[in-house]
C-alpha cells in the first residue's frame, strides 16, 4: 500500500494548498483537500488496471472487426483470440470491487482508444505474444506471464502510454511508482486489493493527524525554526522549504515511533524531489540544529500534539 513516503507528499502538498488560498481554509476544508490526493491515486490505479484490461481484451474485438470486412482474408477470419479469454484476465474483470470502481469512475471517458488498439498491435507482433497463442492449453504462469509483460513492456515502457498518464494524471510523478507496485500485486492476487482504503488505517491515521499537528501548532513550530534562519528573511524563504521543516519539527515532538534521523532523511529527500536545488542542504542544517536543541533542552518527550 502507500508508503509514508508518499503520506508525507500528500500532507506537503495539501499545506501547500492551503497557504495558497486566497482566503482562509473553512473547517473541514484541510481534510477534504488531503483525501482528495487518496481518491487520485485510486483512481489512476483503476485506470492503469482498466487500460491493461482493455489491450487484453481488445483481440475479440480486432477479430469482429476484421470478420465483418467487404473481402475479409484467410487471417481476417481466423485471428487468434486465446488472450481475450485469459483466465487471470477473468479474474481481475469478475472482482466485485473492480466492477464498482469502473462503474464509479467511468474509466472509458478518458481513454485513448487510438492508443489501445496500437498498443494490442504492437503486441501481437511480439515473440512472447506469438508463443503463448501457439500453446494449446493454459497454465497460470503463462496467463500472468503475459498480462505482465503487456504491463511492464508495451505499457511503462512505451512513452506514449506514459505521455498519456501524464496529461490526464498530474500525481503520476509521485505515486506512479508506487501504484505499479501495487499493481503488480494485484495481479498476482486479483481481488486482493481495497480500493475504497487506499491507505492501510494506521497510514491514514498518520497522514491526518501529521496534518493537523502542522496547522495546529503553526505558530509554535514557527517559533521553533525562524531563530535558526540566521541571516536569512522568512519571508524570502521558499514556501514548500517552510512547509517542510514545519512537518519535520512536527515529527520530532509529536510522532514517538518515528526515529528523528529517519525524519530528517526523508524530508531532505523531499525537498531535493520538490523545492529548489539548494533546499536539501538547507532543510537538512535546520533541522538538524533544530533536533540537536531540542535535545539538549530535553524536548524531545515526543507527546501527542493535542497534549502538548
Amino acid at each position: 500500500m502507500i508508503s509514508r513516503r508518499n503520506i508525507r507528499v500528500k500532507v506537503m502538498q495539501t499545506l501547500y494548498t492551503i497557504a495558497t488560498l486566497e482566503n482562509e481554509a473553512k473547517s473541514g476544508e484541510p481534510r477534504k483537500i488531503l483525501q482528495q490526493h487518496f481518491d487520485e491515486s485510486r483512481t489512476l490505479l483503476v485506470y492503469l488496471i482498466w487500460f491493461l484490461t482493455e489491450v487484453t481484451r481488445y483481440a475479440e474485438k480486432d477479430s469482429h472487426q476484421r470478420a465483418g470486412k467487404h473481402l475479409p482474408t484467410s487471417d481476417d477470419l481466423n485471428v487468434n483470440t486465446k488472450i481475450a479469454g485469459n483466465e487471470l484476465l477473468w479474474k481481475i474483470l469478475e472482482d466485485p470491487a473492480l466492477k464498482e470502481q469502473f462503474a464509479t469512475q467511468k474509466p472509458e471517458r478518458i481513454a485513448d482508444k487510438e492508443l489501445i488498439r496500437k498498443t494490442y498491435l504492437q503486441l501481437v507482433e511480439t515473440k512472447e505474444y506469438k508463443t503463448y497463442t501457439a500453446q494449446q492449453v493454459r497454465e497460470k504462469s503463462e496467463e500472468k506471464k503475459i498480462m505482465e509483460f503487456i504491463l511492464n513492456d508495451l505499457m511503462l515502457a512505451n512513452e506514449l502510454f506514459v505521455s498519456h498518464i501524464e496529461e490526464n494524471f498530474s500525481n503520476w510523478d509521485d505515486d506512479g511508482e508506487m501504484l505499479v507496485q501495487l499493481l503488480a500485486g494485484y495481479i498476482q492476487k486479483p481481488g486482493s486489493c481495497n480500493f475504497k482504503q487506499i491507505a492501510t488505517p494506521d497510514k491514514e491515521q498518520f497522514a491526518r493527524e501529521l496534518l493537523q499537528t502542522v496547522l495546529d501548532k503553526n505558530e509554535y513550530l514557527q517559533e521553533l525554526i525562524v531563530p535558526k534562519l540566521k541571516n536569512w528573511d522568512p519571508e524570502r524563504i521558499a514556501l514548500l522549504d517552510m512547509i517542510l521543516m514545519k512537518m519535520g519539527v512536527s515529527e520530532f515532538l509529536y510522532f514517538e515511533t518515528i526515529p528523528p534521523k529517519v525524519t530528517i532523511n526523508e524530508y531532505i529527500d523531499l525537498a531535493k524531489e520538490y523545492s529548489t536545488q539548494q533546499s536539501g542542504q538547507f532543510v537538512n542544517g535546520i533541522l538538524d540544529n533544530i533536533h540537536k536543541e531540542l535535545v539538549q533542552q530535553g524536548k524531545m518527550q515526543k507527546t501527542d500534539y493535542k497534549k502538548a
